[in-house]
């Protein structure tokens, strides 16, 4: 998300330069690690954290007062791979337990190294009101083993204003939400925040919706998660459609700037304009949004160590997620001249029968019956294969006769590999990136039915995009977030 701001500011104008240049806050690079993981040979890392900070008008949108202490919201790492043209962005859930390291306080002093701490609490180490990015990104080395390269804190203001420039995104929501909704702590419903179906919002209503946890999905953080990058997809796909004249990006660039706070590294408009450059080549559909490999551990969240060991050492490579030189059906290659990686993500093989296998491939998991413990069965049988599941969760509705595979551009073979998994399958295309298994009654009734072998020439069913529950049952049935 920041870093699509960073290209929105600048977008190769350089006219556009003395505008932005007294708009860009840093933070100081004092409390970064004196004990960081070396410089990686190719790619980039970069941290992008969502601050809740109410100070400088924030209040307004994030509620709360100027005292009180800064904390992290949505946070984000994003690989760009060498070839600058393909990306991987890493959410981290803010309830995940990690090892936070020696972090500065106000003071000069550094604090203790915490171990199984959320991972959240990182940015408020130090207790000021505009938080301790430095903190977080000395989490994110440790937890990782990448170099972030630079850091980027987004606040909810520069957020909103960002969307009303825009004009106000499309979403959709399956059921209606109230006050309670968005604060748990009422005793009652509350007045109607937003009504079932689709509607367009902007500012403070974007910002309600993109952090709405109550009264949707699981309730959950993590279940916020692939609403948020839908969001940021559907921003995306409106601000390109709206045509980057210049009349039209010089509001852009003062809300992506005023939304920033950046490293020392990215602190000046010709720092910014370089990095930003050095982005404009990657597409929506060449980046891959995964979750850290996770679990429940009782109201909190667990890493799965295994599997994220295994992603963090194929982004630390600059490795695509699952490299094959069948390429991932744009037309391309998955290698590059001589044998080397082209750092894209990539579908396995399909043109021969081979054992079906998961390795590299991120899957995201939820129930769509009201069969309890469903989602956690289907989510070890595909680990078992060495599929990484991303997350599991509740699906919207809980009516799906048949279990259905959504996949992304680009994800068409990696989904029929997916699907083999299962007895009875459909897939279907969607245009938010990666994949999504919803499990139906057909797997709730057998789940531990033979899997299709898929012999090759075995006929496989592609359910249209609009899906075959009816309107009145999930408003939302046209799009893939709500």
């Amino acid at each position: 998300m920041a870093t699509t701001l960073l290209v929105l500011a600048v977008s190769g104008m350089g006219w556009i330069y003395l505008q932005v240049t007294g708009d860009i806050a840093t933070f100081g690079s004092d409390g970064i690690s004196g004990d960081r993981p070396s410089a990686g040979a190719q790619g980039q890392n970069v941290l992008v954290i969502g601050s809740d900070a109410r100070t400088d008008g924030n209040s307004e949108f994030g509620g709360g007062n100027r005292a009180d202490i800064g904390r992290s919201d949505t946070t984000f790492l994003l690989h760009v791979y060498a070839d600058q043209r393909h990306a991987v962005a890493v959410s981290f859930p803010r309830d995940t337990l990690v090892d936070i390291p020696p972090c500065r306080l106000p003071d000069g002093t550094w604090t203790p190294p915490r171990a199984e701490a959320m991972f959240n609490s990182a940015f408020t180490v130090g207790q000021t009101a505009t938080g301790n990015p430095a903190c977080t990104q000395n989490t994110v080395e440790k937890l990782t083993g990448l170099r972030v390269d630079h850091t980027v804190v987004v606040d909810f203001k520069g957020f909103a204003a960002l969307t009303e420039v825009v004009g106000g995104v499309r979403v959709c929501l399956p059921v209606d939400i109230h006050q309670r909704d968005l604060d748990p702590h009422l005793t009652a419903p509350g007045a109607l925040v937003f009504a079932k179906g689709e509607q367009t919002v902007s500012g403070r209503r974007a910002l309600d919706y993109v952090r709405l946890r109550h009264g949707i999905g699981d309730g959950s953080d993590i279940g916020r998660i692939k609403r948020q990058q839908a969001f940021v997809a559907a921003l995306l796909k409106t601000i390109k459609s709206d045509g980057l004249t210049p009349t039209k990006l010089l509001p852009l660039a003062e809300a992506a700037t005023g939304a920033l706070t950046v490293d020392p590294g990215l602190g000046s408009a010709e720092k910014l304009i370089d990095f930003a450059m050095s982005m404009k080549g990657i597409d929506l559909h060449d980046t891959t949004f995964v979750t850290l490999p996770w679990r429940y551990q009782g109201a909190r969240v667990a890493i799965v160590r295994s599997e994220a060991d295994a992603l963090w050492a194929a982004l630390r490579a600059d490795r695509p997620l699952n490299v094959n030189g069948n390429g991932n059906g744009s037309g391309s290659g998955g290698k590059a001249a001589g044998g080397a990686d082209s750092g894209r993500p990539s579908a396995p093989d399909t043109s021969a029968p081979a054992p079906v296998s998961g390795r590299g491939v991120a899957v995201a998991v939820l129930n769509g019956t009201r069969t309890t413990g469903l989602a956690a069965h289907a989510a070890e049988m595909l680990r078992s294969a060495g599929y990484t599941v991303t997350r599991t969760a509740t699906a919207v509705t809980q009516n799906h006769p048949l279990t259905v595979v959504e996949y992304g551009p680009g994800r068409e073979a990696e989904a029929k590999a997916v699907a083999r998994h299962f007895a009875t399958a459909e897939l279907r295309p969607v245009d938010t990136a990666g994949i999504t298994v919803t499990l139906g009654r057909s797997y709730a009734d057998n789940p531990d039915a033979p899997a299709d072998p898929a012999p090759s020439g075995a006929p496989t069913t592609t359910v249209p995009p609009e899906d075959t529950r009816s309107a009145a049952d999930d408003p939302c049935a046209d799009l893939s977030y709500g």
